[in-house]
């Protein structure tokens, strides 16, 4: 048995509320464990198919974000290959749900 959250709106009909935070909303695109890319964070509309973004910025913020430190520190792979880790993302996304970042 699922229980849904509703609340009323100005017509006195009910509504489904979000989420609680934002980590439920994106459980399913993370995997558990491991490194994600920048393009698993920040989505890509051309893949096929399009990746949603997780956290909707454009890479020069996200990149500005990673060098203040208001966005986690990336892990070098490679000359070309930069992943974060999952868990660094998923205390992100519970950070900005609550409005702390």
């Amino acid at each position: 048995m699922t229980v849904s959250r509703t609340a009323k709106n100005t017509t006195g009909r009910a509504r489904p509320t979000a989420p609680a935070t934002a980590e439920l909303t994106h459980s399913r695109l993370l995997p558990d464990v491991g490194l994600v890319r920048l393009k698993t964070i920040l989505g890509d509309s051309k893949a096929n198919p399009p990746i949603p973004a997780i956290i909707p910025v454009s890479a020069s913020h996200w990149w500005s974000g990673v060098k203040t430190g208001r966005y986690p520190k990336p892990v070098k792979l490679s000359a070309n290959c930069t992943a974060w880790h999952v868990e660094d993302i998923r205390a992100l996304l519970i950070e900005l749900s609550r409005g702390e970042k």
